[in-house]
This record gives C-alpha cells, structure tokens and sequence, in this order.
C-alpha cells in the first residue's frame, strides 16, 4: 500500500494518545480517551461531546470527536464538525472521511472533487474510486471509465480497480464488457474473490448464461451451501436471475463497497479500531447493504462492543440473504455480552423460520453445552449432524462436541463412539486425541490406558504449550503409577496454566503421592483460591484435613501401587 496509507494508520492509531492542552471539562476528556484508546466509540463520542463545549475550536479536540462520531456511524455530526475543523487549518484522514461519506450519502458528487482537489484526501484507493463513482453519478460514464483505469494502473490497486470498473459496467448494461473483465483478470496475475465470483455470476445470469454461471459455482464454491450460495445456486438451476448480492446498483454502493473493500484489505495491518472507521463509512453510505452491516458488526465484536454489535447485525433484513449469517453474529455477540437466554431465543427462532440450515443449531448446541444444558445440547447437535452431509467439513467438531456432552451425561459408550467417529474424520485431533484418552484415564477404564497414554502422547506433541493436554499426560502416568514420571508435566501444565484449579489439584496429588507432602498441601490450597467447583473444593478440604491417604481409603479407591519405569538405554 502507498506510503499515506501507512502514514494515515500510525496517524489514526495516535488520535487517542495526543493530548489536548487547553482549558477543557477534564474529567470528560479523560474519560473520552480512554474510552477511544480501548475502542468504545460510544462512551468517547460521549464524553468528546461534552468536553468540546468547554473548547469548541480546539483542533486537536475536534479531530479526537470527529474519530468518536465516525466510528459509531455517526457521519452527519461528524461531517459537522469536519468543515469547520478544515476551515481552522485542520487537517485529517478521518475528517475526510467523514466528509466524503456525507457526500455520497447525499449524492453531492461536486463535493468529492471540491474536497478532492483542495487536498483532504482519505487515501489513494478510496480517492480514486470516490472519484469514479462520482463521474457516475454525474452520468459521465466516459470520464469515470478514465478514472476507474487510472486506479488500474496504479501499483498494487489492479485489482480493486478492474473489480469496480467491472461493477459499473454491469449497473450501466454493458454486461459482457464487465463479463470481459473478469474473463480477462486470470490471465493477467489478477485471482478471483468470493465477492468477484458473486458479481461475475450475477453478470452471466443477466446475459442468460446459466450453464457458464453453473459451472463457475460449481469451480468457485464446491458443496458451500450457506444460504448466500444456495440462493444462487438454487436460482441458476431454475434458470432465474440470483438476488441481487454483490451487484451495484448506485454510485453511492459503489463507494460504500470501496470502504467496506478497505477496512477488509487492511485486516492485520491494522488494529480493528481503525478498521472500524471505514466500515461504518461504508455503512452509513450504503445503509441497506447487508455486507456492511455484518461487517461493522464483527468488528464491535471484536472490540468488545457486544451490544452495539448485536444491534448492528440485528439491522440486516429478514428477507436478505445474508440474514442467517447476521442471526448467528447476533447471538455470537449476545452471548459474548452474557446475554445467554436472548442468544438461546435468537437461535431457537432461525431454527423454526430457517430449519433446513443446520449451522444455527450447531451453534445452539454450542451455547447450551457452555451453559450446562447438556440434555438440550445434545438434542440440538443430533439435530445439526442430521441436518449436515456426511462429508461436510464441520461433522467432526459436531462428534467431538457430542461426545463432551454425552460424558457429562455419564453416556460413556455414546461418547466414546462419538469421539472416535471424529477421530476418523479428523485423524490425530489433539483435542479429541486428549479428551477421549483423558476420559478413558479418569473414568479408570485401566484396559484402555496404554491406548490413552498414546493418544495424549500425541496429543503433546501436536500442542506441546497446552496446559490442559500436558496436565492429561501426567494424570495418565500418574494413574498408571508412575508418580515419578507424572512430576515434571504436571509441574510444566501448572506452569502453562498457573490460575486452574483442577491442574493445581492434580500437581498436588502427585507431590503427596512422590512424598513432598508439604508442596501437596501448598498446591491444593492454591487449587482452593481459583474456586474449583463443589465437589472439587469439597475433596481438597478433606484432602487438606486428613491427607490423601486416607481420603482413597475412605473412597475405597486405592492409587495405582508405584512403579519405576527405567530410563530409555538402561
């Protein structure tokens, strides 16, 4: 990317950290910034608000709420503050942004040349598809063909540039000329997108070329049946013209499809703060675009802004395609926030308006399964794995969560044969690999114990830094009776997970059974601090009181009698 565009990041990544020095409310500036260096826009535009009353020209001021207004979405105050911001000497990214987005949302298309050309740029790729679209929206189609080939033929932007001049084409009828486009891009080093695939295949089906338009679904997507490409695979099928996702019908689209393609773009380059900026820019131009929608949403995931996240996927419309896939993200995001029963009631209504996609129900199961809700659980991921094929990809995780479920259940045989369904799927899983032989271990199924041993022997070598698979190697020697052996991954597991109760409990139990009776007792005190669950804490106090030689004799479960292995070569 062009040297601004980085300049623009570390400019944007500072906004929060620059002190304003005036005369202002403090204690809401302060909190302002905070608020903004962690990313909640909502509490920083808040707060900003109230501090620029007490200073309304300070510029440094008034950029860091211009950023606040921006990343909640809120253009049009941004943009109010922008002018005047600009019109003091003011110069900023963000500021462009924003007035750039309230242009184009009010399809002011002589207000991105004014801006343009007295210098308040957002950054090569957004000027130059701004100015192409805007050459649309003029009904200069010629011109903005000149503009959409000078983004072409600008290193590292070939791609983006061919895209959109392809999507202009196509919202202009010159529908196999953008065909061309992305029959040509192959050839000349440019690879196809999901979001090109989607807009070359609405382009064949408006020519009527629906055999083409089959085949290239087929080549681009497999067996993808997300709602989102069974609608298109459906209606080219039937010979009828897709719902119109990933076509542009307007100039403002357009624009909002070029900030939506930049916060994508940019994602591991830039922290999602930033990211977020244009993403709402998008939003705001294009406020009926679902994309953009589930886009700024993932984002307030991300940063933590569950409530304003499920809000946003909860703006996408119901007869959308992508409605399932906002569904999921709102109750991702309600459950993030601790909203557990709205998640579960979310997912049981796309289960009834929506029952032939199974991804809802997996994720139901997953919630339930979190909650303690094994039995409802269970019933739900029966209910995905009925609903997936044999050789979708996801039926593993679905056996192995299954499996977790039915051991809790005490359905040992069920579990069991789950995990090793998912095992054949998905051969040398560490997770499964450690969960089945830890299980068999704990459950003293001592005929299995080698087999188990071998497993989370794997298992290790495939996570060597999980805490919770190297505690499950040394319960596995230390079942075996080999308490010498179980000393040093036991420790290296409290090591990796210093703060887990059952992993303290374990290195106990293994230093009073090698006679550090001391260090045991240490260790199940430690264990008793990071609130084990009842039954847990209710064994570490007996522990504690009577020792564990006397609590396995009041158990009538004898440990394993020691035995010495011999080091290899001896």
């Amino acid at each position: 990317m062009p040297s601004r565009l980085s300049l623009a990041l570390t400019t944007a990544a500072l906004c929060f950290t620059t002190p304003v020095v005036a005369d202002v409310n403090s204690g809401a500036y302060l909190a302002a910034r905070q608020a903004g260096i962690q990313g909640d826009y909502t509490a920083a535009a808040q707060y900003f608000r109230s501090a620029l009353l007490s200073d309304a020209n300070n510029l440094n001021l008034m950029e860091q709420t211009i950023t606040a207004f921006v990343g909640t979405g809120q253009m049009q105050s941004a943009a109010g503050i922008a002018r005047p911001f600009i019109d003091a000497g003011g110069d900023s990214q963000i500021a462009s942004i924003a007035l750039m987005a309230q242009a184009t949302r009010t399809q002011d298309w002589d207000a991105i040349f004014t801006n343009l050309e007295a210098g308040h740029e957002v950054g090569p790729l957004i000027d130059g598809l701004a100015q192409a679209w805007a050459y649309v929206g003029k009904g200069q189609m010629a011109r903005a063909l000149m503009s959409f080939d000078e983004v072409i033929d600008t290193p590292g932007l070939r791609a983006f540039g061919q895209h959109h001049k392809a999507l202009a084409l196509a919202m202009n009828g010159d529908l196999a000329e953008a065909s061309a486009i992305y029959d040509l891009a192959p050839n000349i080093g440019v690879p196809p997108t999901r979001a090109t695939v989607i807009a070359h295949l609405q382009i064949l089906c408006q020519l009527g070329e629906f055999e083409r338009a089959g085949d290239l679904i087929i080549r681009a997507f497999g067996t993808d049946n997300t709602p989102e490409i069974a609608a298109f695979r459906n209606a080219i099928e039937a010979g009828e013209i897709p719902p119109l996702d990933g076509v542009i019908s307007t100039p403002a689209q357009g624009i909002s499809y070029a900030f939506k393609g930049l916060s994508d773009i940019l994602q591991g380059e830039a922290n999602e703060s930033y990211l977020l900026l244009y993403a709402q820019a998008a939003r705001y131009t294009s406020p009926q675009d679902a994309e953009a929608q589930i886009a700024t949403a993932r984002l307030l995931n991300a940063l933590g802004q569950y409530d304003e996240a499920a809000q946003t996927f909860a703006q996408v419309a119901t007869t959308d395609p992508a409605f399932h896939s906002a569904e999921i993200g709102r109750a991702e995001a309600l459950r993030l926030a601790g909203r557990f029963e709205q998640a579960i009631e979310v997912l049981n209504q796309l289960t009834r308006s929506h029952p032939e996609l199974p991804q809802s129900l997996a994720v139901l199961g997953d919630i339930h399964r979190e909650q303690g809700n094994f039995e409802d659980a269970r019933t739900a991921y029966d209910a995905a794995l009925t609903g997936y094929g044999e050789v979708a990809p996801i039926r593993w995780w679905l056996l192995y969560s299954r499996g977790m479920v039915n051991e809790r259940l005490d359905a040992w045989p069920e579990a069991e044969a789950d995990f090793r369904a998912a095992l054949e799927l998905n051969p040398d899983n560490p997770s499964v690999l450690n969960y089945l032989g830890y299980s068999m271990v704990d459950r003293g199924i001592t005929e299995n114990y080698d087999e188990a041993l071998g497993m989370i022997e794997t298992a290790v070598a495939e996570r060597p830094d999980s805490g919770a698979i190297v505690d499950s190697l040394a319960w596995v020697y230390y079942k075996l009776g080999r308490y010498q052996d179980a000393v040093g991954p036991m420790e290296r597991a409290a090591e990796l997970e210093p703060n887990d109760p059952i992993i303290s409990d374990h290195l106990g139990d293994v230093y009073w059974m090698v006679g550090r009776e001391t260090e045991a007792r240490f260790q199940w005190r430690r264990a008793q601090s990071f609130d084990p669950d009842e039954e847990t804490a209710a064994r570490i106090r007996r522990k504690l009181e009577v020792g564990l030689d006397v609590v396995y004799a009041q158990d009538g479960t004898p440990p394993a009698p020691a035995v010495e292995v011999a080091n290899d070569g001896d």
